[in-house]
């Protein structure tokens, strides 16, 4: 629920962005300022979508002079054109002072060396990371990505003590040294993980074989970038920073306010943001609320594990199935590892789904499959045909992993 402060802030943010002409002006000129009295009138605000910042581009969501920008972030525009973010003096100060919270939300001080493999440049991760760690006063270890031979050697040489990473890379990184044999090496003792969603199977397999405890971060370039959110020590959702952030979660096909505690689309409107404020943004990230005080004491409210994307489905057969649905299917499943990858094709007029995943070598490799294809067809409804791999087999990436291909079109 909105308190009155943030309702304030918002007030006086919209009054300030009515005036700045292009995109601001032209998202409010419909709207009636003077009549939002309260929370439930915020809510009638249309939303913002990524394709309003995309149309935005260069740099059309700029809500300040040229003078006040220091920075420039972009997402990767992989998708379609890239959308950029300018950055002043204040937000990078803000973005380094919340990661520094995520941080110490994990337990992580300035006695350990933070050693970050997330990419640097036009993406937000990697400065996100080495910018909250300096200003909490830990070495930083600013590997970026790839050149795992390089990445084990400076584990070891510099006894790095948190590792931020990928759930992707830092499975790459666990299983190398493993393989190696230099856990005894290693000095790691913390995991940040972020940048994209990860089944527990894949959590206990990173835990165990690096032993460290794993926190996860959350964040998007359109909102800072990571370090919007944080696990503790509990694992019980992620803290977020509602002094600087004001989450709303709506059912995605109507657009309302879903009951608290219901899953829904996470939607972000920032509330301490300069240079590219943004009003009830749709992340199409799948959460929920957790309600209640958490048990670490922390005073900041709760969101769950991001669970999926509203826009990361894929329908086969009339059957919608979401990545998190597959995780979840092969973490009850004896004798399955956490890697898998979809491939959709169309062939004789019909849809095949085929499953590849990775599996025990003690498992047989024929009742695993049976077991994968029946409980698929129970939990999802859709017959697939299930094809178990070695541990191993299936791609590793330094970055996100692609685990879903649909080549019908």
């Amino acid at each position: 629920m909105m308190r009155r402060d943030q309702f304030e802030t918002i007030k006086n943010m919209l009054a300030n962005l009515n005036e700045v002409s292009g995109f601001y002006q032209k998202k409010l000129a419909a709207i009636d300022l003077d009549s939002i009295q309260g929370p439930a009138d915020f809510e009638k605000i249309p939303f913002t979508n990524k394709e309003d910042l995309r149309d935005a581009y260069p740099l059309g969501l700029q809500a300040v002079p040229d003078t006040e920008i220091v920075r420039i972030h972009s997402s990767s525009g992989t998708t379609g054109t890239p959308i950029i973010i300018p950055y002043t003096q204040q937000d990078v100060t803000d973005w380094a002072e919340i990661f520094k919270r995520c941080y110490e939300t994990a337990g992580i001080t300035n006695s350990d060396r933070v050693h970050i493999t997330p990419g640097y440049g036009l993406w937000t991760a990697g400065i996100g990371f080495q910018s909250g760690a300096e200003l909490l006063g830990a070495m930083v270890i600013p590997m970026g990505p790839g050149n795992t031979d390089k990445q084990i050697q400076m584990m070891i040489d510099l006894k790095s003590t948190v590792l931020c990473a990928t759930s992707s890379y830092a499975l790459l990184l666990a299983e190398e040294i493993a393989r190696r044999g230099v856990s005894d090496k290693i000095r790691l003792q913390k995991g940040v993980i972020g940048s994209e969603r990860w089944g527990e199977k894949m959590r206990r397999r990173i835990a165990n074989e690096l032993g460290v405890q794993l926190y996860d971060i959350y964040g998007l370039t359109e909102i800072y970038g990571p370090g919007i959110a944080m696990s503790c020590d509990h694992e019980c959702g992620m803290h977020y920073w509602d002094d600087y952030l004001y989450f709303e979660i709506i059912n995605p096909k109507t657009g309302q306010l879903v009951p608290q505690g219901e899953i829904g689309e996470l939607v972000i409107t920032t509330l301490k943001k300069q240079g590219a404020p943004l009003i009830r943004y749709r992340t199409h990230d799948l959460t929920r609320f957790i309600p209640g005080d958490c048990a670490c004491g922390l005073h900041y409210p709760r969101i769950g594990t991001i669970i999926g994307r509203t826009d990361d489905m894929v329908k086969v057969k009339g059957v919608n199935i979401y990545p998190g649905q597959i995780e979840e299917i092969l973490s009850e499943i004896k004798g399955t590892s956490s890697e898998y990858q979809v491939m959709i094709d169309h062939l004789n007029g019909k849809d095949i789904m085929t499953l590849f995943f990775e599996s025990d070598p003690a498992a047989s490799k024929k009742a695993v499959e049976t077991d994968v294809k029946k409980h698929f067809k129970t939990k999802v409804g859709l017959t697939i045909v299930p094809k178990a791999v070695a541990i191993g087999d299936l791609p590793r990436s330094e970055k996100k992993s692609t685990r879903i291909f649909d080549n019908r079109y």
